[in-house]
């Protein structure tokens, strides 16, 4: 059994329905199955691992790392501030990394959870699709970057192992497909679009075309759902609902890959003082804004549509900094 730093149990229940009729119900969630298998791809054959990553040029755009542009960084030679954008680099990807792994064990929970075959056979897709891009994302880094996975976040553990825990599949789709899947289509895009290595630019493009297909399985498989929740049961959805938006855009600082490279504390307070000061100013870089903007975006469309964007929640939505306006805009 692995050490407690790599591996974890989470205790968990819920209900398994034993679906035994076979007739399309749900045609929309069919026409997403039949898409799934037909857009299948193989992480061992459809990428080039033969290609080489020049870690000399670094792998992110040097405008994703935290703290670029700003006295601190600006301080450090061309070679170690590209040792540093490898780090980081290394740094979101293992995050992304945990988070697939954490998205395969709640897919293969869904299986069993969700009523109706039209759901199930998709979510048997989605198990496929995530484990995939776990293979494909920890096999970049351990091949292509020199063997680093940095361990999970305090943020991305306790998010996951609420919804592991969960014995709600309206709560466990909610908490993965609607929101942390958003957050992952965004970076994947904003990667596929100015990552300075092609190979991971490639792997990119084709887990975003499968996150996709995963935030589509919630857009039509929730309304219903949460129109009959009983009121305690919508309560609980928006308390964390709540709690799942501040998990996963807050608390994602990099401060293991600056220690990485031999910055002193004093150092990496200051980069992420300034990280916070520039996420706030005029200055912050126009691609960022752009992510965040269509984070917030897609995050408030999709509550709209599946009858989630309330009174309550677009209250807290708003003190989160995240304009709820969007959705009629959009």
């Amino acid at each position: 059994m692995p050490s407690n730093s790599i591996a974890h149990r989470i205790t968990t229940s819920f209900d398994t329905t034993f679906q035994r009729y076979y007739a399309v119900e749900a045609p929309d969630l069919r026409r997403l199955y039949e898409n799934a298998k037909r857009d299948q791809w193989n992480a061992s054959t459809d990428v080039d691992w033969t290609a080489e990553v020049d870690l000399e040029r670094g792998i992110f755009a040097d405008e994703l790392v935290d703290g670029h542009g700003t006295p601190t960084l600006d301080r450090l030679d061309p070679r170690e501030f590209q040792r540093l954008n490898v780090e980081f680099s290394c740094w979101r990807l293992s995050q992304l990394l945990h988070g697939e792994e954490g998205a395969m064990l709640a897919c293969s929970q869904l299986v069993d959870m969700v009523p109706g075959n039209d759901a199930k056979f998709f979510q048997a897709t989605q198990v496929v699709d995530e484990a995939r891009h776990a293979e494909v994302l920890s096999r970049y880094l351990l091949e292509k970057c020199g063997g680093k996975i940095y361990p999970m976040t305090g943020n991305i553990k306790t998010l996951f192992d609420y919804i592991l825990g969960n014995g709600k599949w309206f709560i466990k789709t909610v908490g993965l497909q609607l929101l942390a899947e958003t957050f992952a289509v965004s970076l994947f895009r904003m990667l596929t679009e100015t990552a300075k290595d092609p190979l991971l630019r490639g792997i990119c493009k084709r887990i975003l075309a499968d996150e996709s297909r995963h935030m589509g399985f919630s857009i039509l498989s929730l309304p219903d759902e949460i129109r009959g929740l009983s009121a305690c049961d919508l309560h609980e959805l928006e308390d964390f609902t709540r709690e799942a938006l501040i998990l996963v855009m807050t608390g994602q600082f990099p401060r293991e890959a600056y220690e990485t490279v031999g910055m002193s504390a004093a150092d990496i307070e200051a980069v992420q003082k300034a990280r916070k000061e520039i996420a706030l100013g005029s200055e912050y870089a126009l691609f960022r804004k752009l992510f965040r903007r269509e984070m917030h975006q897609t995050v408030v469309s999709n509550m709209q549509k599946v009858g989630l964007l309330n009174e309550r929640t677009s209250a807290f939505m708003r003190e989160m900094g995240i304009n709820t306006t969007l959705a009629a805009a959009a």
